[in-house]
């Protein structure tokens, strides 16, 4: 098995104002993310022989999720995040991310982890498809 990973980089305010301490006020972020792209067959022939994916093909499709939604913008206000933690912005980048890549390869995509901070990250992975008998919670 062979995992790919492409880090992004983009400058963004956000505020949680439910929250207790000091991000209840508005603060910004240098954000950093990476796309982890998994698959276990490499490409044979052609420009991207013994490739799982050129990097190419996940910097066309992030990097106008980047620049259009994300870079220096305010977190609240972009459309679908919601809530704007970690958690839910590595959950929104993982299926916009999805929907960009070329329709072939989505389903490589296994995880994007967002780093808030130098010390601080959260990790969004592809979800586990249940089981067509699974009880449900």
């Amino acid at each position: 098995m062979f995992t790919l990973t492409k880090e992004f980089l983009f400058e963004a305010s956000h505020v949680l104002p439910h929250h207790s301490g000091k991000c209840s006020r508005m603060h910004g972020h240098s954000w950093k993310f990476a796309v982890e792209i998994r698959g276990g067959v490499l490409r044979r022939g052609g420009s991207n022989h013994g490739m799982l994916m050129d990097y190419g093909v996940i910097s066309a499709a992030v990097k106008p999720i980047v620049e259009d939604l994300l870079d220096h913008r305010h977190l609240n206000d972009v459309e679908g995040i919601g809530y704007p933690t970690s958690e839910r912005i590595a959950e929104w980048l993982f299926f916009k991310v999805r929907d960009a890549l070329p329709a072939d390869t989505r389903e490589m995509l296994h995880a994007i982890t967002v780093n808030e901070t130098c010390t601080c990250a959260c990790r969004y992975e592809q979800p586990k498809e249940e089981p067509a008998d699974a009880e449900q919670a």
